[in-house]
């Protein structure tokens, strides 16, 4: 059995019948992705590929399909403004184009806050995942071939991985470690992946890259191993001389973007999980989506990181450098890489649209739970890595960059 190992996965391992049997555990949307006040197959969608599709449709903008590299993934990364410097790269067996997808043939995917692109090497297409504000993950995939007018197509068959309870019973990203096997015969292992794993079981079936890297982790071992390893993980600067890199847009699969990767999956479908309990749910399930995100976003629980992590790909500057700052050149952005992934624990998806399109009342409940917290009145172990002072750092940094974020500290 193959499971799935990236942002967008293999069709088949949750069936669309289960939905409404795991939507009834806690934890995950409890209702029906059709309920009126959702309408995920039929609303309108406004994703980067849904715009993106607006513009090729009016022609502002073009994609230029290159037949000696890598197709239109250069132009779509492009058009999107996704950075190359975000690249991964996973070779487990895994996504629509499983077959294709090998330690000397992995595949490549691309991110920022709301918009994934991945590859394959000689595969059919280019697959896109879009976080529409309001309705969540939508899928898309693109022809690998010259088109006369290319255009992306919804794919809704993924939902059979992309919404299941893994993702909160919304459509969503997954994203998993996938542990090596002795043998082809034996049952796939692995498990899904957030900033709460501990670094020593992530990045299965990937590979990782970087300056500095933690010495123990899941990735760069072959996904067959008659023995099993023992030690710490192989050390790799770059991909080069690991695989034929023609093609390839970089020759890294950074750690800094595998950590940011990592807490982003999560958050992403726990923001649309409390968009939808506002607005088809009861009043005790958004309260539990609201204090479910505000620790998420907080990194309670996250998991150390054992010494300092420094990537080789240009990642963190280019992360970080994306804002909004305040007066002291601070921001929600900025990466610390070394206990922790955040200089300042407060999620920079604070900083999204689908943070904005949260309905009032559950972007007022998130920003009085905040509140509570912050001004050190919920005093509870959990919030013990909030230090006085990075508790003050983070208010002053949400006043200046997050105006409409109404974070009170103060008792009213």
């Amino acid at each position: 059995m193959r499971i799935a190992a990236a942002f967008l996965v293999v069709t088949g391992v949750f069936g669309l019948s289960l939905a409404s049997a795991i939507a009834q555990r806690p934890g995950a949307f409890a209702g029906d992705r059709d309920h009126p006040a959702i309408a995920y197959s039929t609303a309108a969608v406004n994703d980067p590929v849904a715009e993106l599709n607006r513009k090729l449709a009016d022609g502002s903008v073009t994609l230029t399909f290159d037949e000696t590299g890598a197709g239109y993934l250069k132009s779509v990364l492009e058009a999107l403004q996704i950075p190359v410097s975000s690249q991964m790269l996973a070779f487990a067996e895994t996504s629509l184009q499983a077959k294709k997808i090998n330690k000397a043939n992995p595949r490549a995917v691309y991110f920022k806050d709301d918009v994934a692109v991945a590859w394959v090497r000689n595969g059919d297409v280019l697959e896109m995942a879009g976080q529409d504000p309001r309705q969540g993950t939508i899928l898309y995939t693109l022809p690998q071939q010259p088109l006369a007018a290319p255009r992306f197509e919804r794919n809704d068959t993924c939902l059979a991985c992309h919404l299941s309870w893994d993702t909160l019973a919304v459509p969503g990203p997954v994203l998993q470690t996938v542990f090596p096997r002795q043998n082809e015969l034996e049952y796939a292992n692995g498990g899904f992946v957030d900033h709460r794993l501990p670094i020593d079981e992530r990045w299965g079936g990937w590979f990782v890259t970087g300056k500095q890297v933690p010495a123990r982790h899941m990735g760069n071992q072959p996904m067959l191993q008659p023995t099993p390893r023992k030690g710490p993980a192989q050390k790799l600067a770059t991909v080069e001389g690991e695989f034929d890199t023609a093609r390839y847009l970089a020759l890294t699969s950074d750690v800094a973007a595998l950590l940011v990767f990592d807490h982003q999956v999560h958050a992403t479908n726990l923001i649309t999980r409390l968009n939808w309990e506002a607005r088809a749910g009861t009043p005790a399930r958004v309260d539990e989506a609201v204090n479910e995100l505000v620790d998420y976003l907080l990194f309670v629980d996250e998991a150390p990181i054992p010494g300092k992590v420094e990537g080789a790909s240009g990642f963190a500057e280019a992360f970080a450098a994306m804002g909004p700052r305040d007066a002291k050149g601070r921001s929600l952005r900025d990466l610390k890489l070394e206990g922790r992934t955040m200089a300042y624990p407060l999620s920079y998806m604070v900083y999204t649209p689908m943070f904005d399109a949260l309905p009032t009342t559950a972007r007022e409940a998130v920003a009085a739970r905040l509140g509570a917290v912050l001004a050190g009145r919920d005093t509870r172990p959990k919030y013990a890595h909030l230090t006085p002072a990075l508790r003050t750092a983070i208010v002053e940094i949400l006043r200046e960059t997050k105006p409409g974020l109404e974070v009170h500290t103060s008792e009213k």
